[in-house]
């Protein structure tokens, strides 16, 4: 059995590293260091807007056309992140606004200035340190949603907080969650939390009415209508939150009962309101939401995704955490994965699920209706080792995608986590079948794709259209932009430009109830098929 190479490669400034396949490519590397360079070209090496520097000695390559066949140390520029130039190009203006107030309140005029950019996603929380003299983001911590006790998506929440209780024991239960990250956030960066001065707050509808303390049982009935899509700005000490007592608090608008603050930020992150030629941006998690149109004319929906593609529902599943398995490759006699922290697997995130599966259908292990085949029917047509990773798990057809080491069991696939996966992907990709039919417009009619979500710190473009989670287009099409959700509520946090920007958007957009539209169940089963 031949075993690819990996190798370490650590970013500057940023200090992070990661373990990668030869042959992986720099985009790739940075992608799963959680950092989203600018492939203006789709990674053809045109743009030129990639460009890194590899040390010692300072070579500059283009990130995007460089593969990996040695351990190394690059230094990524900040022209070469894709929404730092966004940042920088309206200015630090919140800044004039909160300095006066921290030097005539708590904060020393010596110290820095903080703010806090938090995504409140079904499943997983994003708190991002920003300090607001430069921009710049100091650190970033994560955690599961506590929430999800209350149930996994946030159907099952609106059920649960029916009473003023049960509401006020969410919105309890998220802003202890953002206190202790909180608290981490200030631990790393070794500041006062009293330095914080500023939050700004995305999430979907219903995260955002619970973070509010604002009613969301109307969101479960017809015709699901938010309390308030209006945007908030409110004191820090009236929620609870504990960063500086004299902090503001600001949460973006919201689109419609079922799309909320955050697909505004990825939107303004991604500058669709600007896109000259159709533009798609997904942004993938438990309560997945879509945007398609040109600056002309948008529209967006909301697909009940469910958790999958985020670790959840699946056997071995996971977030995108220490040793969760995020890329899966295939070579000439069997698999290799990348792990994150580069230590023994233990489970699957969701970039690693949708690699996984991708992997299997070109194997033929997988069918096209989402079967995992015997390994009989097989024997003829893969190597040995690949055949040995076939195996029954709890009664079921799996898969082994990494066997057992010291202190951890095998990750495997079950048909039950295909079926999970194909639940996610077709709640998806029919969502953004039933918009393209708004527009009149075939696959090829969809000229930039913008992939954004928190399931995992890099997705291979190839992987989602091979699994049929997207549009079949030329694979230059597609961008990977991470967790743009956090970039959007970053560049709003620290903008006026940007806030006053992410008003107008969130009222242009026009929302589609696609469970409505009368091709819906014909849609979603032609797009459960790989």
């Amino acid at each position: 059995m031949s075993i690819m190479k990996h190798f370490n490669i650590t970013f500057r400034p940023d200090g992070r590293q990661i373990t990668i396949h030869a042959g992986a490519t720099l985009v790739e590397a940075a992608g799963q260091a959680g950092i989203v360079l600018n492939t203006a070209c789709g990674e053809k090496g045109t743009c030129g807007k990639c460009a890194v520097n590899i040390e010692p000695a300072g070579r500059s390559v283009l990130a995007c056309q460089y593969h990996i066949q040695s351990d190394l140390t690059v230094t990524i520029p900040p022209e070469s992140r894709l929404f730092e130039h966004k940042i920088l190009k309206h200015g630090i203006d919140v800044l004039k606004k909160i300095q006066p107030l921290g030097r005539l309140e708590h904060a020393d005029a010596k110290e820095k200035i903080f703010g806090l950019a938090v995504d409140i996603g079904t499943t997983t929380v994003v708190a991002k340190l920003i300090d607001m003299t430069t921009g710049q983001c100091a650190a970033t911590e994560a955690a599961v949603n506590p929430q999800v006790r209350y149930g996994d998506d946030v159907i099952s929440r609106i059920a649960y907080a029916q009473t003023d209780e049960k509401l006020l024991e969410l919105h309890k239960v998220i802003i202890d969650c953002i206190n202790k990250l909180t608290a981490k956030l200030c631990d790393t960066a070794a500041i006062a939390a009293k330095q914080i001065l500023q939050m700004c707050v995305v999430g979907n509808t219903t995260m955002n009415h619970i973070f509010l303390k604002l009613p969301i049982k109307q969101l479960g009935q017809a015709p699901y209508r938010a309390f308030s899509v209006d945007a908030k700005d409110v004191s820090s000490n009236d929620l609870s939150l504990q960063i500086n007592p004299t902090g503001k608090v600001h949460t973006v608008e919201n689109i419609a009962g079922f799309v909320g603050s955050d697909t505004t930020a990825v939107a303004l992150a991604v500058d669709v309101d600007s896109a000259e030629e159709m533009t798609l941006v997904v942004d993938i998690g438990t309560n997945g939401e879509i945007v398609l149109g040109t600056k002309n004319k948008l529209y967006a929906a909301s697909c009940a995704a469910g958790p999958a593609l985020e670790g959840a529902r699946i056997t071995y599943g996971s977030r995108a955490v220490e040793g969760a398995i995020e890329a899966v490759v295939a070579n000439e006699e069997d698999i290799t994965v990348d792990v994150i922290g580069n230590c023994p697997p233990r489970s699957i995130c969701g970039s690693g699920l949708i690699d996984a599966v991708a992997v299997l259908l070109n194997l033929g292990v997988i069918d096209s209706s989402g079967r995992l085949l015997e390994r009989e029917t097989l024997q003829t047509r893969l190597p040995r080792a690949i055949l040995s990773r076939i195996v029954e798990h709890e009664g079921q057809p799996a898969f082994v995608i990494a066997y057992s080491s010291n202190d951890s069991k095998p990750v495997v696939l079950t048909q039950r986590d295909v079926r999970q996966m194909q639940l996610a992907k077709a709640a998806i990709r029919a969502g953004i079948s039933l918009l393209q039919k708004k527009f009149n417009i075939d696959d090829s009619g969809i000229k930039h794709i913008f992939l954004a979500g928190a399931f995992g710190n890099y997705i291979r473009p190839e992987s989602a259209l091979r699994t049929g989670l997207l549009p079949n287009v030329p694979i230059e099409r597609i961008h990977f932009v991470g967790n743009a959700a956090s970039s959007g509520a970053q560049m709003i946090l620290l903008s006026s430009h940007y806030r006053l920007l992410s008003k107008k958007l969130a009222r242009k957009i026009e929302y589609i109830e696609i469970a409505n539209e009368k091709d819906f169940a014909s849609v979603f089963a032609d797009c459960m098929l790989f």
